[in-house]
């Protein structure tokens, strides 16, 4: 069964994973959609080297093209959904701290505004 693939947005409207996505070359927009693709269709089951928990219910997808590496991080909510929060590009063998308390931030205001 498919999980519904869902873009965080800021009060504002902006969505910080999809402007992510939009501004990467082609290559690695479709590799990382290609990613996010497999994770609709596998949820919590898709694995390493796809996906990775990060902690604090966050989760990393991973892309990879050439010596570039990609991430976009996300969650799990009720109903079958996955919520992708924001995006960046790794260049160090540690997630940012930054972009993981980025997507902490954004996973505690969605559920507040839509409940657990």
């Amino acid at each position: 069964m498919r999980f519904e693939i869902i873009f965080y947005d800021e009060p504002d409207g902006t969505e910080p994973a999809r402007e992510f996505i939009d501004s990467l070359d082609v290559k690695m927009q479709a590799k990382l959609l290609r990613e996010i693709v497999f994770l609709g269709e596998n949820g919590p089951e898709l694995r390493e080297p796809y996906s990775k928990a990060i902690g604090d219910s966050i989760f990393e997808l991973r892309a990879k093209v050439g010596s570039d590496i990609s991430r976009v991080l996300y969650f799990f909510f009720v109903g079958r959904k996955i919520i992708l929060t924001n995006g960046f590009i790794k260049k160090s063998a540690k997630t940012p701290r930054g972009e993981k308390e980025k997507a902490i931030k954004y996973r505690a205001e969605y559920l507040s505004r839509k409940g657990t």
